[in-house]
């Protein structure tokens, strides 16, 4: 599988408050790497492996754009997940739109200010 994304990682200011904030939305599972030098945790989900770490460098300010490859999962319901997200403290990035055939997908920020997508897979997306 290569050239293929296969492994992700989220960068988080505090790290153990991040880990709650996805485990609550998506159910992914956590769990602590304590054979590093630094604050990692390894990130189960049902599809892609992934690691969230502490962040090596000041958080970049919002509204300024990505300076990184942004990940969407996918959901069975949209507006029930970004219920979800905005009660857990997320804030909407850029709103629910139609990709005409496809899905609806929109994008959010954690709380640690990181930007991620949501789509639910629906082909009478217009």
């Amino acid at each position: 599988m290569k050239n293929t994304v296969v492994y992700f990682e989220i960068q988080a200011s505090e790290p153990s408050k991040l880990v709650v904030f996805y485990q609550d939305i998506f159910g992914w599972k956590f769990t602590k790497d304590e054979n590093l030098p630094i604050v990692y945790y390894r990130i189960e989900t049902e599809g892609m492996m992934g690691g969230l770490l502490q962040r090596p460098a000041e958080t970049p300010p919002t509204h300024c754009g990505t300076n990184a490859f942004t990940c969407s999962m996918e959901v069975d319901n949209f507006d029930q997940t970004a219920e979800k997200i905005i009660k857990n403290g997320g804030q909407v990035a850029l709103p629910k739109f139609a990709i005409p055939g496809r899905c609806y997908q929109g994008y959010f920020i954690d709380t640690d200010h990181n930007v991620f997508g949501i789509f639910e897979v629906d082909d009478r997306a217009h």
